[in-house]
């Protein structure tokens, strides 16, 4: 069984993920055959669209599959994780730059490298099961794939909130931050999906969207903003404990890695995060490129992950013991020859 389906069917070309035992969790194989169809249609006219979607029903995508990335850091071999970064990246940027309508429906759990081929899209489509975070601080890594460059997108307080937590968003929280465009209930998915192939029209989407729920995070916007204003982390969390608001998001927090969410705050409010996904693709690929061998990634992986113990043993216990050195020799430049090259 292939893990990703790739077909031309009219005027759409169809990529459907298929290994939903495994949430649809990208393998380094299904990245290198996504971004080669994607090229082709680029050039085949009788592409009009794409459309991508997943089999199963708990998870468009749940992130990247980091196994082999966890194998191979065992041994020392940490330029297989910078390979699979830098080929994942590219084809983020590729989504994000797509010259051709690129209609996504995200159900069930979206997550880090789901984002990245999702949330970059034109056509973006969540429903009532819908779930999307970047959690990647609990694993010791920062919001990669483009997706310190949507986080902050509607709101920088909100992005820092949203990227040092994990929070999950549901249907409505993703439209607001644009992290999506429209809100479709999924029992008409299977219908549209038929018509885009009949054809290639993305019009009719518009005729089944229909208003989310509210937002709890515009709801909430005002609080969010004023506690994320301080320019302290401690005094961050601080005022987070004080508000029954953040009592969810703060657990998720507290069992992150110091190291993840300290270097997450500083990279979130860098200039050039919020100029680009391009921009935003190469000041990540700084921190990944390093996170197995000077952060806490290798052990996020074996305790999340592989030995599924729940008990990482991060590098510094808490926030206020990461030296702040080590979170700036995670962010500054590498050699030329070394930096992200898309």
């Amino acid at each position: 069984m292939t893990d990703v389906i790739i077909r031309q069917n009219g005027n759409v070309g169809h990529i459907t993920l298929n290994r939903p035992d495994a949430l649809n969790a990208l393998t380094y194989d299904m990245i290198l055959k996504i971004e080669k169809a994607l090229i082709s249609w680029k050039q085949n006219e009788e592409v009009k669209i794409v459309l991508v979607d997943a089999n199963g029903d708990k998870a468009f995508c749940s992130g990247g599959d980091v196994s082999d990335l966890y194998k191979n850091g065992t041994t020392g071999n940490f330029e297989f994780g910078k390979l699979f970064w830098s080929d994942e990246y590219r084809l983020n940027l590729l989504v994000s730059n797509y010259p051709k309508p690129y209609v996504v429906f995200m159900h069930g759990f979206t997550m880090g490298g789901g984002v990245g081929i999702s949330c970059h899209g034109s056509h973006r489509i969540v429903g009532d099961s819908s779930i999307i975070a970047m959690p990647e601080c609990s694993i010791g890594l920062v919001p990669d794939v483009g997706g310190s460059y949507l986080l902050t997108r509607k709101s920088k307080k909100l992005g820092i909130y949203l990227g040092i937590s994990g929070q999950h968003m549901k249907a409505d929280d993703a439209i607001f931050t644009d992290f999506a465009d429209f809100y479709i209930p999924e029992k008409y998915w299977n219908e549209i999906k038929l018509q885009l192939i009949k054809n290639g029209d993305t019009s009719i989407l518009y005729e089944f969207q229909r208003n989310s729920l509210k937002s709890c995070l515009r709801e909430n916007l005002q609080i969010i903003e004023k506690v994320f204003s301080q320019n302290e982390l401690n005094l961050i969390i601080k005022e987070m404990e004080l508000n029954p608001f953040f009592s969810k998001s703060l657990k998720k927090l507290k069992k992150s890695s110091p190291l993840s969410i300290l270097t997450s705050f500083h990279m979130l409010q860098m200039p050039e995060i919020s100029c680009s996904v391009k921009d935003a693709l190469k000041i990540e690929y700084r921190v990944t490129s390093r996170a197995q061998e000077f952060a806490d990634f290798q052990e996020g992986i074996r305790a999340m992950i592989i030995d599924k113990d729940k008990s990482p043993l991060w590098k510094y216990p808490k926030i206020d013991q990461v030296p702040i050195k080590k979170v700036f020799d995670l962010l500054k430049p590498l050699s030329f020859s070394n930096e992200l090259k898309i």
